[in-house]
């Protein structure tokens, strides 16, 4: 396994290990072990998969306030998807900036995604399945969005002309700046 820090402190690039032979191909999605030697090791509490049907679906900005904040080990299942996280820790010098990365069933890659980031991604491929674990339980009383397309924030989604597919509540999720958020920097 192959564990790079990314340019927001605290947000890690997953590269597992497969292992091909003329069946296809093996390979440990996660390892307490491994992890745990790499320092993220996390106590993961819920899986959940999603499918999302057509290009161009917009899941997400979400996250969870504490006390039931979540951290984040997301993959791609099936198809492909455009994967961003975006700093709202009060404090941090990277507070308001996002990264995306790429994550399909072919290059296997995944993204650790702390507590105090907004979570979201937009599929490149119909059928996409999306697969995570959560360090804490849904609690729909803590569940908060962002508007995924704040221009504060900036975030490239690839779309072009498309037009994305979004649920009724991210279609009327605040801006950034209209939120409160409880999460702060610590510089530990």
């Amino acid at each position: 396994m192959k564990a790079t820090e990314l340019a927001l402190p605290g947000l890690w690039l997953i590269e597992p290990q497969r292992h091909g032979d003329a069946r296809g191909f093996f390979s440990e999605s996660w390892n307490r072990r491994r992890m745990a030697e790499a320092g993220l090791d996390v106590d993961w509490v819920q899986d959940n998969h999603s499918l999302s049907a057509k290009v161009g679906t917009v899941r997400g900005l979400h996250f969870q306030t504490p006390p039931h904040a979540q951290a984040k080990l997301v993959r791609c299942g099936r198809g492909r998807l455009l994967d961003v996280a975006v700093d709202i820790r009060h404090g941090s010098p990277t507070y308001g900036h996002w990264v995306a990365e790429e994550l399909s069933f072919e290059n296997g890659k995944q993204l650790l995604i702390p507590s105090g980031f907004l979570h979201g991604f937009v599929t490149r491929e119909p059928d996409t399945e999306i697969i995570y674990k959560c360090s804490d339980y849904y609690a729909p009383d803590c569940d908060r969005a962002v508007r995924f397309d704040d221009p504060e924030i900036g975030i490239d989604w690839g779309l072009g002309d498309t037009a994305p597919v979004l649920s009724d509540k991210d279609a009327k999720a605040p801006l950034l700046s209209e939120i409160v958020t409880p999460f702060q920097w610590s510089d530990l």
